[in-house]
């Protein structure tokens, strides 16, 4: 979990492109976590974006 989003952003997309699976970028009480989203299973969390690697345009 982190307390900085633009770190948190950063991660979502690395780790999107690593496994080539979507990823939730997702807050809990202030801090944001990343993981695949097949494993979020419906948990109270807010939602920021979600990371899909085949929608995404090249890597910089």
């Amino acid at each position: 979990m982190s307390h900085d989003l633009s770190l948190a952003q950063s991660n979502a997309f690395a780790l999107a492109r690593t496994l080539m699976v979507p990823v939730t970028l997702f807050e809990v009480d202030g801090e944001y976590g990343v993981m695949p989203s097949d494993e979020l299973d419906g948990a109270e969390v807010a939602v920021v974006h979600e990371y899909d690697p085949h929608h995404l345009g090249p890597a910089h």
